[in-house]
This record gives structure tokens, C-alpha cells and sequence, in this order.
């Protein structure tokens, strides 16, 4: 299927409701960034089951006109079902408000908390997705991922139903990054710091030597950055979808 061939009329993404309650953040086993652990309460909320992908993507850049992002035609990052990639934290918020738009429900980028809880699936003490085993006990591990990302849903889910969390590109989230925010964060629904000099991102990535990154790990660029694995997935707050 050919970029032009995609480009067709908006399909709001598959959205796996999280139920609201109280989940432990981070890690004491992991970077000092990741902690103190601290107990968080979550009102209810959507995710998008995968990583937005070109196909979704052009869909946007059709009905905006926006520019699209480097790698666009390059084979490595074009095929429909990769997730895209090379997009700003601006490109991300600007497709979300898109989407919003054209469809009537608060699509946004997930909160740093957001993610991990959804990340985790409902198992707190696990350290990847599918529990405590390392990554290269995954299948063909070490023949995945040579030039760019999988098509989307190449692994199996996890226990929500979501597709690739912790691997194949990183997540922007909406959240400035502080590295000691968690020594201060409110146990209700944190949305990180007010200011910063970046934003924060979840999830592993294609060109890491470790590809996949346990939940809670954290990592963050310049909001303007563009890199080849850095993408992101939308959310929406669980009483604002139309379709949930």
C-alpha cells in the first residue's frame, strides 16, 4: 500500500479504556530519576492501543498541510503500519488537537503517569510489560529492529491490550521533565512540572542496544527535537471519547 493510498477519510484510533484508581510510580531498583516509588491516584482515561503510524499521520498532514517530518519518504519509516517517527513534541500535540477537532473528543498526549500505569497493565511490581524476564528472552529479540521500527502490534499486548509499550519508538508525553519531580509530585492526576527546558518521553527504542525499557524508565528531550525513534500514541480523558 502506497502513502497516497492511505490517505483517506479520519479513523479515530482504537482506544483501550484504563479504569481510575491508585497505582505505585517508579522504581527503586532503577535510574535515581525513577524515584522515590510514590502512590498515585489516576482518574479514568483512554489509550490509543498503538504508537499513532504514517498512515494516521498523512491523514493529518492532508487536511492541515503541514509539512511532513524528516524520514517521511525515506523506506526505512514509510511503510503505513510503522509508527511515525521524526516528529516534534509540537507535531504531536498539533496532530492531537487535529484529531480533537475532527472528531469531537479531547484526544492529548498522555501524562508521564498516565503512561507508566498503562504501561504496567494492572501488574505494579513487574518491571516490563510481561513481568521481570530481560528482554532478550523475547522472541527473535535479537533479530528484530535492524534499520527502523516494526509495523505497529508486532508483539503481543499487554495486559489492557496495549500494543508496544516499552519498545519501538519513544512516546512523547505531555509532561515537562524534572528529574526530581517525583520527590514533589501530587498524588492526584500529576501532570509534571509547570516550566522546563524539556518534555518528557516513555518507552524503549529501535536504535538503543537495549530495546526495550522497563515501565518505569524515563527519558526526555527538547520539545523541537525531531529523532528518527521518538514518535508518540494519543489519549483521551475517559469521560471525553465518544466511542468508550
Amino acid at each position: 500500500m502506497t502513502l497516497s493510498a492511505c490517505r483517506v477519510s479520519i479513523a479515530e484510533p482504537l482506544l483501550i479504556p484504563i479504569a481510575a484508581g491508585w497505582f505505585s510510580m517508579g522504581s527503586d531498583a532503577g535510574q535515581s530519576v525513577e524515584s522515590p516509588v510514590h502512590r498515585v491516584w489516576l482518574d479514568s482515561f483512554a489509550m490509543a492501543a498503538t504508537q499513532v503510524t504514517v498512515e494516521q499521520y498523512a491523514r493529518f498532514l492532508d487536511a492541515t498541510g503541514n509539512p511532513p517530518p524528516p524520514c517521511w519518504t525515506d523506506p526505512a519509516f514509510s511503510h503505513p503500519q510503522q509508527p511515525v517517527v521524526a516528529v516534534s513534541w509540537f507535531d504531536a500535540v498539533a496532530y492531537c488537537a487535529w484529531l480533537a477537532s475532527a472528531t469531537g473528543s479531547h484526544y492529548r498526549l498522555p501524562t508521564e503517569a498516565e503512561w507508566e500505569r498503562a504501561a504496567r497493565g494492572g501488574a505494579e511490581s513487574r518491571a516490563f510489560p510481561w513481568g521481570n524476564d530481560p528482554p532478550a528472552s523475547r522472541p527473535a529479540y535479537h533479530t528484530r529492529w535492524k534499520t527502523g521500527p516494526e509495523p505497529v502490534g508486532q508483539s503481543p499486548p499487554n495486559a489492557f491490550g496495549l500494543f508496544d509499550m516499552c519498545e519501538n519508538v519513544h512516546e512523547w508525553c505531555s509532561d515537562w521533565y524534572g528529574s526530581e519531580y517525583y520527590a514533589i509530585s501530587p498524588d492526584r492526576n500529576p501532570q509534571g512540572p509547570l516550566e522546563g527546558n524539556r518534555k518528557a518521553s516513555r518507552g524503549g527504542s529501535w536504535r538503543h542496544q537495549i530495546k526495550i525499557s522497563r515501565c518505569s524508565a524515563r527519558s526526555s528531550i527538547p520539545p523541537e527535537f525531531k529523532y528518527a525513534d521518538y514518535g508518540f500514541r494519543v489519549a483521551c480523558d475517559g469521560t471525553d471519547c465518544n466511542h468508550l
